[in-house]
């Protein structure tokens, strides 16, 4: 009998409460404020609860201040909880926080580690000796992530001298240097060009598969969500909005599609079902509406290749990002051409 595996990452009605001073507007408010200042409590966390499996990578996403970064810092240890049970690694990560950081990478896009005056190199090495890595091993291991992130001889240029790109692929290699089990992304591609986060998305994709390593992402670039993770959890005021896989959770807030044919030669449409809305048409293309509460993709595939002779199709689709405005709006999306 197989064992029950055991989640990377437990969270059970997690709450985090900041007592901060409300300052009145004027002179006499600021006076007030100095003599008897007013306390007020907010909830950057009102309960949240979800599960990360092993080797899982799972993206937590939502608007400025819906409570992420308090999240990512409860994990890491950073911050303890107003109440609450969390657990990470079967570790508590603010009673447990330096057992932890042996077995979690962290890179946030906004907050390197390496140090800027000196190469990437150094910062590595010295990364290994906090990690009780011994020097053979260490030299090694740069080398394995040096091959993987295409570093070359970019770990002996000193890091001021490092372009974004080349600087936040260092820098998820030394998040890295330690073989976590876990690693933790904030906004990893924040100011890069497209080229540049297409490489960081496809090489921590390839060194998670390579060495079993579970990533959990936070980011507002949806590029990030959907070329790394499967699932996603969206939080908003601090309270889990939505928790689901990403297809699904496209499937939920598309209510249209648009499909654009061409065909090899002239061709005619018959009768459109229920949900289908012919939007152009000229003698060897079609452009179709398709409400898909009311009619599949399947019975419109159908219906065009009765008409003749398909030579392209295009279904066309609202992006991530649209998704994601759809959820909070608490609205559903159409496709646009």
């Amino acid at each position: 009998m197989s064992r029950p595996v055991t989640p990377t990452i437990k969270v059970r009605d997690l709450r985090k409460v900041f007592t901060v001073t409300r300052r009145e507007p004027g002179l006499r408010g600021a006076l007030r404020s100095l003599v008897a200042p007013a306390r007020v409590e907010v909830a950057a966390l009102a309960g949240i609860s979800f599960d990360m499996e092993p080797t899982e990578r799972l993206a937590l996403i939502g608007p400025n201040g819906a409570g992420k970064s308090t999240a990512i810092k409860i994990l890491t240890g950073i911050l303890q909880p107003t109440s609450g049970n969390c657990e990470v690694l079967g570790l508590v990560p603010w009673k447990q926080r330096e057992q932890l950081a042996r077995h979690v990478g962290t890179v946030f896009g906004q907050r390197p580690q390496l140090w800027y005056h000196l190469p990437a190199v150094d910062t590595l090495r010295l990364l290994a000796a906090v990690y009780d890595i011994d020097g053979r091993t260490a030299e090694r291991r740069i080398r394995e992530l040096a091959d993987v992130f295409d570093l070359g001889s970019l770990l002996e240029v000193p890091v001021r001298k490092l372009s974004l790109g080349q600087r936040m692929r260092c820098e998820v290699a030394a998040s890295l240097i330690h073989r976590p089990r876990l690693l933790l992304l904030d906004e990893p591609s924040i100011g890069l060009d497209p080229v540049a986060k297409h490489h960081i998305r496809e090489m921590v994709l390839r060194m998670s598969e390579q060495d079993h390593v579970g990533v959990l992402v936070t980011s507002h670039d949806a590029g990030d969500i959907e070329a790394l993770c499967r699932r996603v959890i969206i939080v908003e005021h601090g309270l889990v909005v939505y928790h689901d896989e990403l297809q699904t959770l496209r499937s939920a807030y598309l209510s249209s599609k648009r499909v654009r044919a061409h065909f090899a030669g002239p061709a005619t449409l018959g009768g459109l079902p229920p949900g289908v809305r012919l939007l152009r048409q000229d003698g060897i293309s079609a452009l179709l509406h398709v409400d898909t509460r009311r009619a599949t993709i399947d019975g419109v595939l159908g219906l065009l290749s009765r008409a003749g002779e398909l030579a392209d199709l295009v279904i066309s689709e609202p992006s991530l990002e649209e998704v994601i405005r759809a959820v909070f709006s608490g609205g559903r999306l159409e496709a646009t051409s």
